[in-house]
This record gives structure tokens, sequence and C-alpha cells, in this order.
């Protein structure tokens, strides 16, 4: 990663060509989504001003969440991150993303060590520059606060480069890594159970790395490690009454009722629109035949990538563990990106909602060095003039593939900055201003539906509490139940619902046949009505 320069005396690491360059790239993406985040862009919702507000209490100590409010297999971690900030800062948008802004960072940085390390420097500066790059569907995964991703991937890859330097022997204090090793094993296992194929898979390379080793005092070390890290869950699910638990209720999320679409429809989901959607290749609102290209070779390139590390690894049969150890991380990435598409598409919703659950494939960018890598091997292969007709042929046709996903990534970038943000920045004005009206004039206790209670609450500070209902007017789903009870208790509350909404047609014609005047006033695309005598029609 760089050259050793003395100084007085001291030698100091001088950062060669391909870092600098990367480290520009890094740059350049760290910067764009931090003008992202302040203009709150892509757009906020209920989902992650319910790990704000968790944030908000994790910071006054009113609790300790282990999972996400009204859920029992979605951890905290980010709004324990976030707690700090949001205590000091108060309640907004930005302040609750900058940790993720920074795990960001801190996953181009890990991601271009590991990438150096198993490959070349200016692969990995490639992948960086990819990497920078992003249309809404990537940047959302990366700073929306809505659990997991944004902090497990970082996991995931300091593991692996805890791997590589076990393996190489750069690593001194063995052991203690070794237990930071199942420390991030455990996190990530509470954080996000998506991450698991690539915990599973990181798990294995590092037996590979140490074998015997694990069976003494670094074995015990890593398991303490993953206690450790995973004993908010652990406890939590202790204390759960009949299913609570985590797996009970996971299973009971993951196997919804109903016809199971064919496999056909599934992976045509999973690789057409989920892959290019999880590596930013299309619009959020879904891909064009122009951009399904990707997932269509997605497949050709794991078997590529997973050949590649094999005839590596047998090549270096006879030399030491460290020099092998490249190619057991490039083919734990492509194991770890083929289980995690197996395990979406068994998912009927790799099918039927393929636009809405492409975020579940967001963690494949883990695995994009090694997906590429065999690209990146045939193209260096041709331009220095070393294959054959048929290779230079082969060298042609993989540059052209890597400057293809370069420009489509770019393009769908480009259209995102110019055209994509503008609706997000209206609905949060929107937003923003029904806060301010209701925290100004009131009603300070009002029904409403899911996507505007909690972000209406966050936006407020809770100086407006809202309980949540459904179209028809009956309890939906309340996060927090200490917010439904407030409104409950309410002499006289308030509804806020979306103009001509399913809720505000039904509630006018409730309202219609009261005697008792309704005060109704609009604001920022909102009715808010405020009854003189409690509508509650559920009960």
């Amino acid at each position: 990663m760089s050259h050793p320069e003395q100084h007085g005396g001291r030698w100091r690491p001088r950062p060669d060509r391909p870092a600098l360059v990367a480290l520009l790239l890094g740059l350049v993406g760290v910067v764009y989504r931090l003008v992202l985040t302040l203009y709150t862009v892509p757009v906020s919702n209920s989902d992650e001003a319910t790990f704000g507000l968790a944030a908000l209490h994790i910071g006054q100590g009113r609790e300790r969440p282990v999972f996400l409010y009204g859920q029992h297999y979605m951890g905290m971690l980010e709004s324990y991150l976030a707690a700090p900030l949001v205590a000091l800062a108060g309640p907004s948008w930005p302040v609750l993303r900058l940790p993720m802004l920074a795990l960001y960072a801190v996953f181009l940085y890990l991601i271009h060590r590991l990438t150096r390390r198993i490959c070349t420097p200016w692969f990995a500066t490639v992948v960086v520059g990819l990497l920078a790059l992003g249309g809404e569907r990537v940047v959302r995964d990366q700073l929306t606060v809505v659990g997991g991703r944004p902090e497990v991937k970082p996991a995931v890859l300091l593991m692996l480069l805890i791997t590589v330097g076990l393996a190489a022997g750069t690593v001194r204090r063995r052991r203690l890594a070794v237990a930071l090793f199942g420390l991030l094993v455990g996190l990530a296992a509470w954080s996000d159970w998506l991450i698991l194929p690539y915990l599973a898979v990181a798990g294995l390379a590092l037996v590979w790395a140490l074998r015997r080793e694990l069976l003494g005092w670094s074995g015990l070390l890593l398991v303490a490690g993953v206690v450790v890290g995973i004993a908010p869950m652990i406890l939590d699910n202790l204390r759960a009454g009949p299913g609570e638990d985590s797996l009970t209720v996971f299973r009971e999320v993951s196997t919804k009722a109903g016809p199971r679409p064919p496999w056909s429809e599934r992976i045509s989901g999973g690789l057409l629109e989920g892959v290019p959607l999880a590596h930013g290749l299309c619009p959020v609102d879904g891909c064009g035949r122009w951009q399904q290209w990707f997932g269509v070779i997605y497949p050709l390139l794991l078997v590529a990538g997973a050949a590649l590390a094999v005839l590596a690894y047998r090549r270096a049969a006879a030399t030491p563990r460290g020099e092998r150890v490249a190619p057991v991380v490039q083919l734990a990435l492509v194991a770890g990106a083929a289980l995690t598409l197996l395990s979406y598409v068994r998912s009927p919703l790799a099918a039927t909602s393929p636009l809405d659950n492409a975020r579940y494939l967001s963690v494949l960018q883990l695995s994009l060095p090694a997906v590429l890598w065999p690209l990146w091997v045939v193209a260096v292969t041709c331009w220095r003039g070393t294959a054959s007709v048929l290779g230079r042929l082969a060298g042609v046709l993989a540059t052209a593939v890597l400057v293809a996903l370069t420009a489509t990534t770019l393009v769908t970038t480009v259209l995102f900055v110019t055209t994509g943000t503008a609706a997000s920045r209206t609905e949060e004005r929107a937003a923003r201003e029904l806060a301010a009206a209701l925290r100004a004039d009131g009603p300070h206790e009002v029904y409403g539906d899911y996507w505007t209670c909690n972000r209406l609450i966050f936006n407020t500070d809770e100086a407006v509490i809202c309980g949540v209902l459904d179209g028809d007017l009956s309890p939906g789903q309340n996060r927090y139940l200490a917010y439904w009870r407030q409104v409950g208790r309410a002499e006289r509350p308030g509804y806020v619902v979306e103009i001509d909404s399913p809720m505000d047609r039904r509630l006018r014609r409730l309202l219609a046949d009261r005697d008792d005047a309704t005060p109704v006033r609009e604001v920022g695309g909102y009715r808010v009505y405020h009854p003189d005598t409690p509508v509650r029609p559920w009960r």
C-alpha cells in the first residue's frame, strides 16, 4: 500500500500511486454522501425514525433496547452508535445518519486494504472507484438507519483482514486478534442475520489459517468473543415468552403463507433485478433491459472467480500458508455471495416484490473484488501482450465488461443526482412543514398511518405523539406501545392523514355523521382533523 520513506531517522509509509488515486476516489465518494446526508437524501421514513427514537431514548437513559421496537430479530447497534450524537445535538436526520457515513468510509478503507492483499494495487483502486459511485438504491442502503447492513460489511472485511494477517504471520498479538474476530462475529450476528453466510465462510477461512492453534487458548478466546458480541440477543431470548424468541419470529417473517412462485421467477427476480440494483446499476424504480446484463453474467463470474481461486491455490501448494491465503479469501468471498444469492432466491419475495427487497442483496458488495477479479486478470494479460489470439479476444471482452460496468454505474449515479433527488427533498419538506405546524399549534396527540407517525414524532422531538392506525381506522403497527397508550389517554386527539387517502375518505364519512364541528386544516399534503370530542371507532 505504501513505500517506506525516511524522515529524521524514522521510517514513515509513503502511499504509492494506486493508493493515492484510491484515496482521492474514496474522498469523492464520502463527500458525495455527506452532501446527500446534509440534504436528507434519500428521504426519511418511519422505519428509520424508529431507530432514531430508540437512539433518543438510549441517549436519555430511558431505554436499553436489544432489538428494534416491535421486533425480536433486528439488532439496534446503529441506534447505539447514533445515541451520543442525538443526545448532544438533538434529533435530526443528518445527525442520525452521520455514523452510517463513517461506517461507509471504514468500509471503503477496509475493502481497499483487503483487495490489495488478495489481488493487486490498481485493481483495489478500481474497486474503490466503483464503490464510490451509487444511485438511490445503493446510497439508501449505505446511509439510512434501517438496521444491519452498514455495520456488518466492515465487520466481515475486518475479519478477513485478520485472517490474512494471521496466516501471513504479520499479526503480533494473535490471541487478541482471534478474540476480536469472535467479537465481530457476535456483533454482526446480533445486528443482522442476513450476514450469516459471510460469517460462515469467514469462519472457515479462519479455521484454515489457524488449524491446530484453535484447539488451545485461541479457540477459547474465539468462543468468548462470539458470546460477548451476541450476549444482548442471548439474554433477550432467555427472557422472551413462547413464540417470541428471535428464531421463531424470524421464521414467521421469512415464510409467508400462500403459493410459492416457481424457481424460474424467483431466480429471474433475484438475478435480473436484485443483483443489478444491489450494485448500483439501476434506478430505484427498476432495471431496464440494458441494465440487467450484469445479473445475467453474475453466476458465470462467480464460477470463474471460484475456478481462478482454486487454480491459484493449487499453484501455491508448496508455498508458505501466508502466500496461499489470498485464494482462500477469494474463494470465501465467492462462496459468501453464492450462499447469499441462493438464500434470497429461495424467498417468494424475490419474484413477487424484487424492487422492494433488493436491499437484502446489498451485502454482495463485499464480494465485488472476487467477482471482478477474473475479468481484471484476463484484461491485464491481454493488454500486456502475453496472451494468444484467443486470449486477446477474451481480454477485449473482459475489458468491455469492466468499462460497461463502470459506465452503467456512473450513468445511474448521475441520473440520480440530477433528477432523482428532487422528489425526496419535496417529500422531506412536506414532512417538516407538518411537524412544525403541529408542534406550534397542535394537536399534540394524534392518530395517523404507519409511514406518518414515527417520522412525525422524531421530527418534533416527541413534542407530538402519534398512534398508528390502519386504513380502516383500526389499531395498526405500533412499534413503541407507550406512544399508543399516551394518545389513547388524550382527551381530544387529532388525526393526521394524507389528503384523499383511504384513511382520509373513511374519516370524512365517519365525521359527517357527527353533530359537532370538526376543525380541519391542510398542511404539506396532509389533512389535520381535530374533533371536539374523541373519535375512536375501534372501541
